[in-house]
């Protein structure tokens, strides 16, 4: 997906500090106020009112001018689009559903129920949104002033009456505000306010347009593919013309970011997207990352273990991406969102075996192709390899890998990647115990199928106990076809149960060798050798 240059939203996020008690009493009672005018919204919307009528009947109900009442009537519209996310918009619960249920507990009682408690009625009471207007240079009910020097908000409580309340920094510590809210004010830029209430602190989040320039570096001249990995924190890179040819390819190491604080690596995170903006900038070329998206987020949002570890590593690969995308569109690169899925298991298949580089970098020149509208096609010494590739040698591979892999959460991976494909093997569409295969290796429904089966039966008999990252030794069976050294390869044919152990027997003969004397194929001539 091509990324549209124009107008990108920015936030500022600042704390409220009062100078009387009676000032931030009476901007909390707007803030409830405000927030049942919404709610009421959002209930009357869902009966269908009209949005005029609607304005009209809320300012007198709840006593809000009418810029807050629409304010308000935009909200719930918001809410409201849930419905397009297949959710019920008549099942959502103000304050959070999560909160409310545990509220619903009857185990929790005492400080931990009141705590839970004021957090719920903070997020359902303590709300306020104020969208600004072009017309009147900046947001009339929420306007950022000076007033004897100190930079405030002046909060418009109805009837010509403000309150001006200084701003101060907000969680982050040591960072002025004050300046960059003061040029806001002067350039006349159109932003909107929102105040959130949290631990009896009032926040305030400014929002506003970034103008962006025009694209100077599109993907015509080629691109540049991204890939991020965890182990190890390293970003791979790798360049390629506009016909897809990979010209150079790196990787950048980024250890700071498996320990440390969250500000450091939130630092380290615009310093490495610094670097791969300006590889892009200087080789003139556009970018292409990844499109990421969580699924499975278990039932409330409730992580545990590894589920837990994964997502951290999803958003903060998100976090990742989100400053390279900005970065390249404040330079006028154009960057571009592709599908990630299978990107390494074809890269390291296909293209590390013949550029001899490593499983990241080619995962990155996959990334770079898909972007340019290349379709990988299975090369013709692989198609052969499985077509030869029985239901019976995968049992085998399963049978030794229960008995070779030690480690368990790596055995039953293993095992379930092995039982997928054969559920793949017992199709309707395949022959019994052998695998159909499309002519050229592109076929839309089961393209993908024979990339997984190939990474099962080549990769995993090669490194069993270990990830597998040199995959220089399927360089034989994918330019020559040769399935083995004869010299040097034994490849387990059957389980010997009285020893408790594989039998071997000897591979080395070549496709080539194979088609032009008809010798029929070994047992289990479709596993790579066991060294």
């Amino acid at each position: 997906m091509d990324v549209v240059v124009g107008e990108r939203m920015l936030t500022l996020q600042a704390k409220l500090k009062f100078n009387s008690v009676e000032d931030k009493e009476k901007v909390l009672d707007l803030m409830r106020r405000w927030s049942a005018c919404m709610r009421f919204a959002y209930n009357r919307l869902l009966e269908g009112a009209d949005r005029n009528t609607l304005k009209r009947e809320l300012q007198g109900i709840f006593n809000l001018n009418s810029r807050y009442v629409d304010s308000a009537i935009r909200k719930a519209q918001e809410l409201l689009s849930t419905k397009a996310r297949g959710k019920s918009p008549r099942k959502i619960i103000f304050g959070s559903r999560s909160l409310f249920r545990k509220l619903q507990k009857k185990h929790i009682n005492g400080k931990v129920y009141e705590k839970l408690r004021m957090e719920w009625v903070e997020k359902r009471k303590g709300n306020l949104w104020s969208i600004g207007e072009e017309a009147k240079k900046g947001n009339l009910n929420a306007r950022i002033v000076e007033k004897d020097g100190v930079v405030c908000l002046r909060i418009n409580l109805g009837n010509r009456d403000y309150v001006y309340v200084p701003v101060s920094a907000g969680y982050k510590k040591g960072q002025d505000r004050a300046e960059i809210l003061r040029e806001l004010s002067e350039a006349g830029i159109l932003y909107s306010v929102e105040l959130k209430l949290k631990n009896e602190n009032i926040y305030v989040f400014f929002s506003f347009e970034e103008n962006l320039p025009e694209l100077l570096i599109t993907k015509d001249y080629g691109v540049i593919g991204v890939d991020l990995n965890v182990y190890p924190h390293n970003i791979a890179w790798a360049e390629v013309d506009e016909k897809g040819n990979l010209i150079s390819y790196g990787n950048i190491s980024m250890p700071e970011l498996s320990a440390g604080s969250r500000s450091k690596k939130e630092y380290y995170r615009w310093y490495y997207a610094h670097q791969i903006v300006s590889t892009a900038k200087e080789k003139g070329k556009a970018i292409v990352v990844e499109r990421l998206s969580i699924a499975n987020k278990g039932k409330r949002g409730d992580f545990s273990g590894r589920k837990s570890r994964r997502i951290r590593h999803e958003f903060s690969y998100r976090s990742m991406l989100d400053k390279i995308k900005i970065l390249a569109r404040r330079n006028g690169i154009q960057v571009i969102e592709v599908n990630p899925a299978f990107t390494s298991i074809i890269g390291s298949l296909k293209y590390a075996p013949q550029y001899m580089i490593t499983k990241d970098e080619v995962a990155a020149f996959v990334i770079a192709r898909r972007a340019l509208g290349k379709r990988e096609r299975i090369p013709k010494n692989y198609l052969e390899f499985l077509k030869s590739l029985k239901k019976e040698d995968l049992e085998v591979l399963k049978e030794f890998i229960k008995k070779r892999v030690r480690n368990k959460a790596l055995k039953n991976k293993h095992l379930n990647e092995i039982s997928r494909i054969l559920k793949i093997y017992q199709s309707p569409e395949n022959e019994p115990g052998r695998l159909s295969l499309p002519l050229d290796g592109t076929s839309k429904g089961n393209r993908f199928n024979l990339w997984r089966v190939l990474r099962v039966a080549v990769v995993t008999p090669l490194s069993p106990e270990k990830s597998f990252r040199d995959f220089s030794t399927l360089k034989s069976l994918l330019l020559q076809g040769k399935w083995g050294d004869p010299l040097r390869t034994q490849v387990p044919v059957s389980w010997d149960r009285g020893y408790g152990r594989l039998k071997y027997r000897q591979l080395g003969q070549s496709l080539s060798e194979r088609r032009t004397t008809n010798t029929p194929a070994p047992e289990l001539c479709s596993f790579v050798q066991f060294r």
